[in-house]
């Protein structure tokens, strides 16, 4: 049997990632072979990846890209905020934002697409992350933003390198004004948006369903008031106005300046740039949005990570 130095541990932890012990003994089943202790432990990490596959993966990052007219924002999870600090985990989030940015917001396609920087598919190499790193990851969700005259502005609430963060959003203006112009105006709303939240770009675009709903829920207050019907539709009318000016983004208060509506200030901003500006899209991600997270005691926790 050859001799395993810890010279060829040394080379295998480096090439692979895995842990100093699973080198040594990947190393030792195949009689000190670098290449065949690269495969064998790609088969076992396959084998702990798909354990790990069921964890709830809540945490991670959201990267942000953008170039001209086209952007992106893309979800990858992982199950704690360790992991987020990671400098591999954070190559991988970047490496498949900017994928994202040339090729579209197919999760499929992406999984499949070849990084030279992996020098893998993003799919492989993210079950290669699972294996050696020891967490549950996920390529959740992208969005993407693309205006054939004007911008795509991206932002990210308090980065923690550049791209990456908690919270990403996306800014699609339409114009002819010069491109620092809607740079500076992008990069405003788009800190409007993830302090405000809001749901809709405009009034004609709120969901049907979501406003007959609130609707039912106004007219139900309003009722409890004891006022006549026809004093409660004007009354619902109202609600439903205030309803538009919190969910609907061109309905909504501008934070920096606590007064003009959004709507206004895009008109104002074409008005001093001599072009017509038009907000056509946005897209907010925040981290583990709608993830139904795990709830355990702290005691569970650590006998669950001694369990392994």
């Amino acid at each position: 049997m050859a001799e395993i130095t810890a010279a060829l541990v040394k080379e295998l932890r480096e090439k692979t990632g895995a842990g100093m012990m699973d080198c040594k003994r990947a190393l030792g089943e195949v009689s000190g072979d670098v290449e065949q202790a690269i495969d064998w432990l790609r088969k076992k990490g396959l084998a702990a990846a798909a354990k790990k596959a069921g964890r709830v993966a809540a945490e991670g990052l959201i990267g942000v890209a953008t170039d001209g007219k086209v952007g992106v924002l893309v979800e990858v999870n992982a199950e704690t905020d360790f992991v987020a600090r990671n400098d591999k985990f954070q190559q991988l989030v970047t490496g498949v934002t900017q994928l994202a940015v040339k090729h579209g917001d197919d999760i499929g396609a992406i999984k499949q697409a070849h990084v030279p920087a992996f020098d893998n598919t993003v799919e492989a190499h993210l079950t290669h992350l699972v294996a050696t790193i020891g967490e549950n990851m996920n390529l959740r969700r992208i969005a993407r933003l693309e205006v054939s005259e004007g911008v795509v502005v991206g932002y990210v609430h308090n980065q923690l390198v550049p791209g990456l963060g908690k919270i990403g959003v996306l800014v699609a203006l339409e114009s002819a004004a010069d491109a620092a112009t809607l740079n500076a105006l992008g990069r405003q709303l788009a800190m409007h948006v993830a302090a405000a939240s809001p749901l809709f770009l405009d009034v004609s675009s709120v969901d049907s369903a979501s406003l007959e709903r609130e609707r039912e829920v106004l007219k139900e207050q309003a009722r409890a008031s004891g006022k006549p019907e026809a004093i409660i539709e004007k009354m619902v009318e109202g609600r439903v106005r205030k309803y538009y000016e919190e969910v609907v983004l061109l309905e909504q208060v501008y934070v920096i300046d606590g007064e003009t509506k959004i709507a206004k200030v895009v008109e104002n901003a074409g008005k001093a740039a001599g072009k017509p500006i038009k907000l056509v899209g946005f897209s907010r991600f925040v981290l583990g949005d709608g993830i139904e997270k795990e709830t355990q005691d702290f005691a569970a926790e650590v006998a669950a990570t001694l369990k392994g």
